[in-house]
């Protein structure tokens, strides 16, 4: 089985997004959205850089940092 990737296959974007995975071109809409995950991603690093709340928990193991919810205790990702 012969993959589609030329051998220049570490092929990236200006902003650093690779074209290529898994052995197959990525499409425009593909990209895009790689490059708004990054975007979201950076938005909420920034905001765990915020100072720790008086009381509260700590940003960096609170598992619902990502946007995953909480219901009694245990965590739930609808992504």
């Amino acid at each position: 089985m012969e993959q589609d990737t030329p051998d220049d296959a570490a092929l990236t974007t200006e902003d650093g997004i690779p074209l290529f995975a898994n052995g197959q071109r990525l499409s425009d809409a593909q990209i895009q959205a790689l490059r708004e995950a990054r975007e979201r991603r950076a938005a909420i690093d920034a905001a765990s850089d915020l100072p720790p709340e008086r009381g509260g928990p700590n940003r960096k193991e609170e598992p619902t940092r990502y946007g995953d919810w909480e219901k009694s205790g245990r965590a739930y990702d609808f992504s």
